[in-house]
This record gives C-alpha cells, structure tokens and sequence, in this order.
C-alpha cells in the first residue's frame, strides 16, 4: 500500500477531524471517518466499471462530493483527472470538444459526473462511459485495492498559457513526499487546533492537494466553499475565518488583494475576528509585495497578523510545493538594482527598488538551482537564470495529445520555464516566466512588473492586466497594455486610462507602452486556474490593432 494511502485510512480511523461544507447557506460537517465509510460505499459501486491503472475523469465541484469520491477511486488503485467546469460564459460546443480532448489524451475509461452537470451534459456527447455521482453512494462497501509507491495517483492538468492539454502525472509516492514535506514545513498539527479554510477550485492543484489531500491524510479540520460562493461574495472567506477560527488558507495574489479591497470598506472594526489566522499561502501567479503589503494593513483593523501571509513557490509537477516560509515568519521583499537585473541578470540588494518575493528555503526533498538559459550552467547566489528541480516530488512523465513526455532529464532535472534567482540563503525569487520575457534595447522587462504598475491605476480591474511584446525579436521590440475595466464603453474614460496607464507604466519601467487597450471585465482568457492566457490574448491584440 502507498504511504499516501496508508496515512489517509489511518486519518480516518484515529482523529475526530472533518470537513464543513455547504456554507453560508446549509453547513453541514462529516468526520473524516465518515468521508472514508461513503468512499468506501462508491468503491464498491465503482467496482465493475473501475480497476487497478484505471484513468477516470471528474466533473463535479461540490467539494462535499469530490472529497469522498476520490478516496473512492484511490481504493480502486486508479488515477484520476479534475475536468474544466464550464460556467454560464462558455461555448458548450468548444467546452465538450477540449473535454474530449482531455479524456482521450489521459485514456479516460469512465467519466464520473457530479450535479449541475450530470443533467446538463448531452448523452452520448463524450467518447467515455458516464457514471452520475448520485448512483454510487449506496454501493457495498469493500476492501481498498493497494496501490504501489510508483503507481499514477493524479493526472493533474497544468494550467499553462496555451491551449494545449496536458497533464502531470503524480504518482502517490510524489503525492505522500510533498504532503509530508509540506506538513513539516508549516508545523501543521494534526489536532482540531488547526482549522484550514478554502474556496479554491479542486481542479487545480492547491486547492486538490493542500486543501483537500492534506487534510485527509492528516485528520486536520477542514471549512471548503467553492470559488463561485467566494466570488459572489469575497467577505464570506472573512467570515469563515471569524466563524470556525481558521488558522491556515491560501489563494493566488489577486484574491488577498479583492478581499482587501472588500475589507476596506467596512466601517465596523468588529465585523470580523481574523486574529486566529496563522498560515495564508499566496500561490499559484506571481505575488505583488505592494499589494500584499496593502492587504496587511486593510486586514490588521480585523486583528490579522502581520506573519500570517506565506508566500510560496510552486507548480503541478512537484505535485503543488517547492519552496515554503516557517510557519509564522511572514511576507519578506527582496529590493534589487533595477538596471542590474535588467541589463546584466544579476539582482543586486538594494535597500530600495523593485520589490520580489522571497518565497522561503527549498522544501525538504526538493533541490533547487539556477541555470543559464543559454548554456546551461549553474549560476551563483542572484545570478538570474532559469530554475531547474530534482526530488522525490518532482514528476517523471507528461501525458499529452501526442502520447507521454518526459518531464526530467536523464540527471532527474525539470526545467520549469521560470525565471529568477536564488538569495544567499537559498530561498527562490521569481521575476517571471522564460518566454515572456520583453528585450528592448537590451533590457530585460518582466511583464509582471509592467502588469503590476497597470493595477496601480483607478478603474483596473486587480489582476485583469496583461503586457504582451510587439515585434519580438526585432531592433523595434515594443510592448502592448490589454487591460479590463468597467469604464470600457466610456470613450472619454476610457482615454484617460490609457493615458493613466501608460504614465504609470513609465514611471515603474522607464519605457511606455506602445498600445494600451482597454476592455470590458471577462474579456482577457484565463486557464483554468485563473492564469492570464497571453497566446490568446494576443489575437484579442491582433483585432483591436
């Protein structure tokens, strides 16, 4: 049996910890002995159609289901994939054909479809058989199959910037390394002391791993929402915290900075208790100090404490961390010369400049270094290069449209397209990503840093910017601004954003943008995770150009 599987049954059997689900209107809780009894009940349904190596895919996003469901398919020693769910905005037609593009990349052999979407799905409309959430609760509760160490847990999808499917394979000894890694790097206790609190997707890997996996095999209790009850109303995640006295949560950069937004406000410094929170992970896109710092000061009012925010380093193929903070030590920006960095790729301290997050030490098991992106070889302490890991966590295989890739080299090295570089202490900065790097005149802009300066101007939408390169490659390289606002559909406004915006831009980089585009709110495509998609941006740029 798998070290993951073993601790999660034992969870189940020895701790008094579960799960809160159905907030804010209908909360009810389960323990996890009883998440594992009806997992064990959809084992037994799941029986004929599922077996040991099996593939299934999931679309359900009521983390009440999704959490006894996939103990259930674990028990059949299978892996399985969390589906894209499509929302009132998308193309059904485009939706079902990328689903079956996802099932026949990952060899799907059944399909396990949870409410709305089992009555919305068209029969015979995906090339799998369908099996609906609701007939499986009342099968016969059998044994657990034991899955082996190197057998595929998860087929997690990444949530890259282009369109092509592709999925990590997690095997459950990665699965059970980074868990523990990470338990041990948060000092997380397995008692009722710790309450996790989370909205996030469970298609995408923190809100699958660490705020559901992690909690299972501990026995932590846990409060989980659904992103669509968060952004009806970003306060809820505020009044879950006061409520069940969270102490740790997570979500990526933009969603701390709309609850401050929100936080601020409110007038009644009682409305909200937020004293308990002790670990926040910001994740998952690139974290603004600025922003952060401003959400420290909004949430403080409520009692939040200044060491709560953990910034983090990580991606699907180290299963979901790299590289932590200690529990409690809070934001830490690293200032670097900026002409430095852009002119040589080295990021000198400074006790004053552009601000990057130190994402804490290496979790244990995980090496990190820093690589020349041309030659390959190993840079010094601020030597900005491309980051390459090794260890248990790391995944060996992709699964895509074209069959299976391999994820490291011959060394055991993955190359993850991220830019930075390591402080003196061993602790991982990014600046951004390889292949959106803009090079004019030499320099070497980050479009984060000219993203983020966009942000900074009233009317745009926080994490609604995106800077895309103009003639890449060529002694005319420039860059292009598409940012959302609801003061689209005013031309006069909508001017004086541009302008706005490209004054801001000046100020934080030195060079203005060529275009500025302004654009109604939902019109940047996201991934699934809720990353900017800048391949498709750019048609967008292409039509308004």
């Amino acid at each position: 049996m798998s070290r993951f599987t073993d601790h999660l049954y034992r969870a189940a059997a020895s701790t008094a910890g579960g799960m809160v689900t159905g907030e804010p209107g209908s909360p009810s809780r389960r323990t996890w002995g009883e998440v594992h009894r009806l997992a064990r009940r959809m084992a037994g349904a799941l029986a004929p159609h599922v077996g040991p190596g099996a593939k299934v895919g999931i679309l359900a996003g009521d983390p009440a289901k999704v959490a006894p469901l996939v103990q259930a398919v674990w028990m059949r020693g299978a892996a399985f994939t969390m589906l894209q769910q499509p929302t009132p905005r998308t193309d059904l037609g485009q939706w079902l054909a990328e689903t079956e593009r996802v099932l026949r990349m990952i060899d799907a052999e059944v399909l396990l479809v949870g409410t709305p979407f089992d009555t919305a799905l068209p029969e015979g409309s995906l090339p799998v058989s369908v099996l609906r959430l609701a007939d499986l609760t009342t099968g016969t509760d059998i044994e657990p199959v034991s899955p082996a160490e190197d057998d595929a847990a998860l087929l997690q999808l990444s949530s890259g910037s282009t369109g092509d499917p592709k999925a990590v394979v997690i095997s459950h000894r990665s699965l059970y390394a980074n868990i523990a890694a990470m338990v041990d790097r948060s000092a997380l206790p397995t008692t009722t002391d710790e309450v996790m609190i989370s909205w996030l997707p469970l298609s995408h890997d923190m809100g699958m791993i660490t705020f559901l996996a992690m909690p299972m095999m501990t026995g932590v209790e846990l409060v989980s929402v659904t992103p669509a009850d968060f952004l009806r109303d970003p306060l809820l995640w505020a009044r879950l915290i006061s409520r069940y006295r969270g102490t740790f949560t997570g979500a990526p950069n933009f969603a701390y900075a709309l609850l401050g937004h929100r936080l601020a406000r409110v007038t009644d410094d009682t409305a909200y208790d937020l004293s308990s929170m002790q670990v926040a992970v910001n994740g998952a896109e690139p974290i603004d100090c600025a922003a952060m710092a401003t959400f420290t000061d909004q949430a403080s009012r409520f009692g939040w404490s200044a060491t709560a925010l953990a910034p983090c380093y990580g991606m699907a193929e180290a299963v979901v961390a790299v590289s932590a903070p200690d529990r409690g030590r809070g934001m830490r920006p690293d200032h670097v010369n900026r002409e430095t960095l852009e002119n040589e790729g080295r990021a000198v301290s400074v006790t004053a400049g552009p601000a990057y997050a130190r994402l804490g030490k290496p979790l244990a098991g995980i090496t990190v270094r820093v690589v020349h992106p041309v030659t390959r070889a190993t840079l010094a302490h601020r030597g900005v290069g491309e980051f390459e890991l090794r260890g248990e966590s790391i995944a060996s295989e992709y699964l895509t449209t074209a069959g299976s890739v391999a994820a490291k080299d011959t060394n055991g090295w993955l190359r993850t397209g991220d830019l930075g570089y390591l402080t003196e202490d061993g602790e991982p900065v990014i600046c951004g990503r390889q292949k959106d790097v803009i090079i004019i005149s030499g320099r070497n802009l980050y479009p984060t840093d000219i993203e983020r300066a966009a942000e900074q101007v009233e009317g745009v939408r926080i994490g609604n910017a995106i800077a895309l390169s103009i003639a890449a490659g060529t002694a005319t390289e420039g860059f292009a601004v598409l940012a959302e606002s609801a003061h689209h559909h005013d031309e006069d406004l909508s001017r004086d954003l541009r302008r706005a915006i490209s004054t801001e831009i000046f100020k934080a980089v030195g060079i203005p943008p060529r275009t500025v585009v302004v654009l109604a709110p939902g019109a940047l495509p996201k991934t699934t995770s809720g990353k900017l998609r800048r391949s498709h941006a750019r048609e967008i740029l292409a039509g308004k150009c």
